[in-house]
C-alpha cells in the first residue's frame, strides 16, 4: 500500500533537488485568504496548469491558479528535463481507438508541443538551457532491432535520423552497454523548473492570479464552480484540473472518478560533480538527451554546467529505493564505466502519473471543469501542448481537445487496497524481461 501521505514523501525527495539548487525563485505568493471571483480556477500550478493560465489570460479571461504548494514543485520541477517526440504509448491506441488520420493528427500535435518550447521560450525571454538533440540507445540484439524499427518508423513520419551500430555507436555515445543507437534533433532537453518558472512569470504577466500553498480541499460542481481552501473560496464559471496524481491527496471529493485511472510513480535522479566540457562532448556527442528502449528506462544527459544528470530507478510502491543513490550511481557506471571516480552531489526525485495504457487522459467532468492528466512520462512538451488545447476548448475550438478526450481509459486493477502490488508486479516481470534480453 502507499504511504499514508504522498506528499511528505515527495517533499522528502526534493530535498537535494538540482534544479531547485540552480534557480533562485521569487519569493512565494500569498496563499488564497479571500472569496475571489473568475471567469476560469486553474488547480495546480505545474506546467500544465501553467500553461492553460497563460494561454487563457492571453485570450482576455479572468484566470486564478491555486496550487497546494510551490509552483512547479512537483512533476514540473524535478523531471529528468527531456522534451520528446510522441507519447509513451507510441502510436498504437491512437491508431486502435481513432483511426489512422486522427492518429496522424494527434502525432502532429506531439511535433507542435516541441514547437510551442521554442515559441513560448522565444516570447518570453526564458533562459532555461535549451538544447536540441536527443539519441536513443539499445543494450542487446533484440533491443537493437526494435530501435531500429522506431528509428524506421520516425523517419517514415518525417523526422530525420542518423543510425549507429556496433562498431559505429562510440560516435553517438561512448559507452561499451550499447549495441545501437540514432541520433534526431526534434527531440532534446531543458532545465524544466527554470522554463516553468519563465512560464509562472509570463503568465502573472499577462493577469493570472497566482496563490501558492493553496491546496483545493472542496469543489462544488454546477454552473458555477466553487472551489474551498484551507482560508479562501473561488467561484468560476470554468475549471482546469491539472493537479494530477497529487490532486487527491489534498482534497480526495474533488474528482473522484478520475484518480483511479492514474498512478503516482516515483521517478529518480542523480546529478554529479561537474565534468571537463570536452569529456562530456567525448561521451554524448552534440549534448544531446539520451534514453534507452527498456520498459525500466535508463535516462540521462549533461547540465549546462556539464554535470552528469542520471535517471534509471522507478517505484511503483511509492517507497523510496534503499541506497538509492548508490544504486543510481552503480547504474551510471554501467553506462559510462570511466566515471568511477565521479563524486555525486545530488539525488532527489518525485512522482509523475501514468496511465494504464500510457496515453494521456484529457476530458470534461460536466460541461465546464476540464482535466489533464496521464502524461506518462512525457510530459515535459506534452504538458504545454495540453494547456494550449484546453484554452482553445474553452474558447470554443474543441475539436484538438476532442480528439485526445475521445481515447478510452481504464481504472487500474485490483481498486485502492490492490492495484499498487497488482501493478509492481507486472514491473517485476517487465525488469526480468530487460535483464534476460
Amino acid at each position: 500500500m502507499w504511504p499514508r501521505s504522498l506528499r511528505a514523501l515527495d517533499a522528502q525527495l526534493n530535498q537535494s533537488n538540482y534544479y531547485e539548487a540552480s534557480v533562485k525563485r521569487p519569493a512565494a505568493a500569498s496563499p488564497l485568504q479571500s472569496a475571489l471571483q473568475a471567469d476560469v480556477l486553474i488547480v495546480g500550478g505545474g506546467l500544465a496548469g501553467l500553461s492553460a493560465a497563460l494561454e487563457l489570460a492571453q485570450r482576455g479571461l479572468q484566470v486564478v491558479l491555486l496550487e497546494a504548494a510551490r509552483v512547479a514543485s512537483g512533476a514540473s520541477g524535478r523531471n529528468g528535463g527531456q522534451a520528446i517526440v510522441g507519447y509513451a504509448c507510441g502510436q498504437i491506441p491512437f491508431e486502435q481507438q481513432l483511426g489512422a488520420a486522427d492518429a496522424q493528427r494527434a502525432w502532429n500535435l506531439s511535433l507542435q508541443a516541441l514547437d510551442l518550447i521554442d515559441q513560448r521560450i522565444a516570447a518570453h525571454g526564458i533562459d532555461c538551457d535549451r538544447v536540441h538533440g536527443y539519441t536513443y540507445v539499445a543494450d542487446s540484439a533484440r533491443k537493437a532491432r526494435a530501435l531500429r524499427q522506431e528509428c524506421d518508423e520516425l523517419q517514415q513520419r518525417g523526422v530525420a535520423c542518423d543510425w549507429a551500430e556496433g562498431a559505429q555507436v562510440p560516435r553517438l555515445i561512448d559507452s561499451p552497454r550499447y549495441r545501437a543507437a540514432f541520433f534526431e534533433r526534434r527531440s532534446g532537453h531543458l532545465q524544466p523548473l527554470k522554463y516553468a518558472l519563465g512560464i509562472a512569470r509570463a503568465a502573472r504577466a499577462a493577469g493570472v492570479q497566482i496563490f501558492e500553498h493553496s491546496p483545493v480541499t472542496q469543489l462544488r460542481r454546477g454552473a458555477t464552480l466553487v472551489a474551498h481552501t484551507p482560508h479562501g473560496m473561488v467561484k468560476a464559471r470554468f475549471g482546469v484540473l491539472a493537479g494530477n496524481c497529487m490532486l487527491a491527496e489534498h482534497g480526495p471529493g474533488v474528482a473522484p472518478e478520475i484518480a483511479p485511472r492514474i498512478m503516482p510513480v516515483g521517478t529518480y535522479i542523480i546529478g554529479t560533480a561537474a565534468l571537463d566540457p570536452a569529456c562530456c562532448e567525448r561521451l554524448i556527442a552534440a549534448g544531446a538527451a539520451v534514453c534507452d528502449n527498456n520498459f525500466a528506462l535508463d535516462y540521462f544527459r549533461f547540465s549546462r554546467d556539464h554535470r552528469l544528470l542520471f535517471g534509471g530507478r522507478v517505484s511503483y510502491t511509492g517507497r523510496t529505493p534503499a541506497q538509492l543513490q548508490h544504486l543510481l550511481r552503480q547504474r551510471m557506471l554501467r553506462v559510462f564505466p570511466t566515471l568511477q571516480e565521479l563524486p555525486v552531489q545530488f539525488v532527489w526525485g518525485g512522482f509523475v502519473d501514468i496511465s494504464m495504457n500510457r496515453a494521456p487522459d484529457f476530458g470534461r467532468l460536466g460541461d465546464n471543469l476540464y482535466y489533464l492528466q496521464g502524461f506518462s512520462g512525457h510530459g515535459l512538451a506534452l504538458t504545454g501542448l495540453a494547456g494550449q488545447l484546453v484554452a482553445q476548448a474553452l474558447a470554443g475550438q474543441a475539436g484538438h481537445f476532442d480528439l485526445f478526450a475521445r481515447l478510452q481509459h481504464r481504472n487500474f486493477p485490483g481498486g485502492p487496497l490492490l492495484r499498487t502490488p497488482t501493478l509492481a508486479l507486472g514491473m517485476l516481470w517487465y525488469r526480468l524481461r530487460d535483464a534476460l534480453a
